[in-house]
């Protein structure tokens, strides 16, 4: 299936590693010319270089100044912009509770989770107005899916949701915007040293590989496992191909089973 994504420029934030590096390289091998951001260029990135369609911004997204200039340097590079992929995200275990978490903490994860999406997204609707521009915003199941052992996360991505379906009604048919409630993925923020499956590991006195199956069995995931980042990037493909021309406003899941309810 031609997704005519041939030449369109995409902007994804948070480029340099899981979901949003593999996000980028679907896109360039659909055809895209992505201008990947990120606060560090990993070597998985500098490797999707070579097939002269990805380009880096170093950016520090949680800023009020990054979002615009990751706009600015991409409109630079190639005078347009189509597609807007928000990805960006940090998430911490709140193992101490509500009542520990000080307000820098609650600002550090609003700011990266939340304002870098709306900063990027208000940057770049000007250039995507008259291009029937597209906004794909990765959120979370905790959108909806309320966790107090990552409250502000929860907090931040569901305000996230409420944005996207807002900003799908202000920009009508000019401007599609739709999200993306991934479960859990095989990525660093659930598997590196210091993401969520270590952490539960450290707090639990096991080994990370016997967290990981504890929480895929908490969990009761329909099928067993947690979603690939690659999968989510499909996902964006279809949303950000014109195939999909009449689909804005909407959140589509991918957890493997884990939401039971209707």
């Amino acid at each position: 299936m031609d997704l005519h994504l041939t030449d369109k420029v995409a902007l994804v934030t948070g480029a340099s590693q899981g979901i949003g590096l593999a996000i980028a390289r679907a896109l360039a091998d659909e055809g895209a010319r992505v201008v990947a951001g990120a606060r560090t260029e990993s070597a998985e990135l500098r490797a999707l270089y070579a097939k002269g369609r990805v380009s880096f911004v170093k950016v520090d997204l949680s800023t009020t100044d990054g979002p615009i200039e990751l706009v600015k340097q991409a409109i630079a590079k190639h005078d347009r912009l189509d597609l807007l992929v928000n990805n960006v995200g940090i998430g911490a275990l709140r193992t101490e509770g509500f009542l520990a978490i000080p307000d820098d903490e609650w600002l550090k994860t609003w700011n990266l989770d939340f304002m870098a999406a709306l900063r990027t997204t208000r940057a770049a609707i000007p250039h995507l107005l008259g291009r029937n521009g597209n906004v794909v915003t990765i959120g979370s199941v905790n959108a909806f899916l309320p966790d107090p052992s990552v409250i502000d996360y929860c907090a931040a991505k569901a305000a996230l949701l409420n944005l996207s379906k807002s900003l799908s009604k202000e920009f009508g048919g000019k401007i599609r915007f739709n999200t993306i409630a991934p479960g859990p993925v095989e990525t660093p923020f659930w598997m590196a040293k210091g993401g969520i499956a270590d952490s539960i590991a450290q707090k639990s006195g096991v080994d990370l590989a016997t967290a990981v199956a504890q929480v895929k069995a908490s969990m009761q995931l329909s099928t067993g496992r947690f979603t690939k980042p690659e999968e989510v990037a499909d996902l964006v493909l279809l949303l950000a191909s014109d195939r999909s021309a009449n689909v804005t406003g909407s959140d589509f899941l991918i957890d493997g089973g884990l939401i039971k309810t209707l």
